[in-house]
């Protein structure tokens, strides 16, 4: 049956490999079931809840993606999404984190219907490349700030906007410690490297001391406190329109360019360099975007992590359920997730970082109208601490210096829109 449900035999492989690759695939991403809560609850929202929000949302969208598009590629609340959800719209903004899950069900929404229509190839090739690479690395810049932040290795200065921290302090000291084990278990090729760093740094602390253990198994939390508690109707409101421009934008063409390198890497791409069944692929995105905010977390999306999985052998959808299931017995490790603290954590969003900030060696570093607007979107991310104005800087940096140099032919009716959009969000904000 299984044979027959994710064509192993036609993709070359076997129903035991793909179990090894999802399984693979779920340490290497099964950090966010920790750090996705420990980021969602500053906003006030139920630790518990967001837990459970986290892993039915990775389920059903692994499972959609499985089953619908038979891909091996899994889906969580994206990193860098879940930051902007947070220290940017409610912390940032003041908007309660009702409203900002109904933007995110808003935008999921719009996703899903671009993901059916033909209006998405338009989008997707009419978007500058450089504006692409720039966005990610710029959101790999924000978590890294956040990162160094919650480490306690930058703190804030009324002098100087920023400065160092006691390094000198434990939380510091360990934070490095996870973050350089990290990178060494990966350089290694360990499965699970981020995991096992967050773990061991968690223990370090709970031994000193310094951290409080909650144990390890126990029934799912009360999913209560955050299911169906989005607001759609303030969402609505046109103050809040290029927030959910934000969260729609990124996960569009993150998702977008996640999958098409995936598949690449598992050799599922056609002659002609293209992704048969993007379209399907999209609509998991998209339906565990809103299933996601539902349940009480910020953007599902595709996930790069996806690769181990591939790299053990993984090519069909069986790999995708794997993780799924993984996720759904997650459920059970709650106060596991509620030992660890914000420094044993810090370490994996700065890991991610490193990992999001490779999109700048992706830029035309020859070209000043390619390179300058690139490096203006992902500055201004983390010196905003705001995914959207770093978005509307960098095109409206792209679609002036490319009018002014004359490269007409460069500038889109898409970029001209998006950028006229902006001035006007940026005219409008204080009003």
């Amino acid at each position: 049956m299984l044979n027959q449900l994710f064509k192993l035999d036609e993709m070359g492989t076997t129903a035991k490999r793909e179990v090894l690759a999802g399984a693979t695939t779920f340490l290497t991403m099964a950090y966010i079931i920790v750090v996705n809560p420990g980021i969602i609850s500053e906003t006030g929202m139920d630790f518990g809840a967001v837990f459970v929000a986290t892993c039915i949302a990775a389920a059903f969208g692994s499972l959609v993606m499985g089953f619908y598009a038979n891909y091996p590629i899994a889906l969580a609340p994206g990193m860098g999404l879940n930051a902007y959800f947070t220290y940017a719209v409610v912390l940032g903004m003041g908007l309660s984190w009702q409203v900002a899950l109904g933007a995110v069900f808003i935008s999921g929404i719009i996703f899903l219907i671009l993901s059916i229509l033909p209006v998405r190839e338009w989008i997707v090739n009419a978007i500058p490349r450089t504006l692409k690479m720039a966005i990610s690395a710029g959101i790999g810049f924000f978590l890294g700030v956040i990162a160094l932040t919650n480490a306690g290795i930058v703190v804030n200065s009324d002098a100087t906007l920023v400065t160092l921290g006691d390094v000198t302090q434990v939380q510091p000291l360990l934070a490095a410690l996870g973050f350089v084990l990290m990178i060494a278990l990966d350089r290694r090729g360990v499965p699970g490297a981020v995991l096992i760093g967050i773990l061991v740094i968690a223990a370090i602390g709970i031994l000193l001391g310094i951290s409080e253990f909650q144990g390890i198994f126990d029934l799912p939390p009360n999913p209560a406190p955050t299911f169906l508690q989005l607001d759609i109707v303030g969402a609505l409101q046109t103050g809040i329109v290029t927030i959910i421009f934000a969260f729609l934008f990124v996960d569009f063409f993150d998702s977008s360019g996640t999958l098409v390198g995936l598949a690449h890497r598992a050799g599922l791409l056609t002659h002609d360099g293209k992704l048969e069944k993007l379209n399907r692929a999209l609509v998991a995105d998209s339906s565990a975007t809103i299933v996601g905010s539902a349940m009480g977390t910020s953007t599902t999306t595709s996930y790069i992590e996806s690769a181990a999985g591939i790299k053990a052998g993984g090519r069909t959808g069986l790999t995708a359920v794997v993780v799924a299931i993984f996720f759904l017995l997650a459920l059970f490790f709650a106060p596991l997730a509620e030992s660890i603290p914000s420094y044993a954590t810090a370490p994996a969003l700065m890991f991610v970082a490193c990992l999001m900030a490779r999109g700048l060696a992706e830029i035309d570093w020859e070209d000043p109208t390619e390179y300058a607007p690139g490096v203006v979107t992902a500055l201004a991310m983390p010196l905003t601490y705001s995914i959207a104005d770093g978005i509307g800087l960098g095109f409206l940096a792209y679609t002036a210096t490319k009018l002014l140099s004359g490269r007409f032919s460069d500038v889109s009716p898409a970029v001209l829109l998006i950028a006229a959009l902006f001035v006007l969000r940026f005219a409008l904000l204080d009003l």
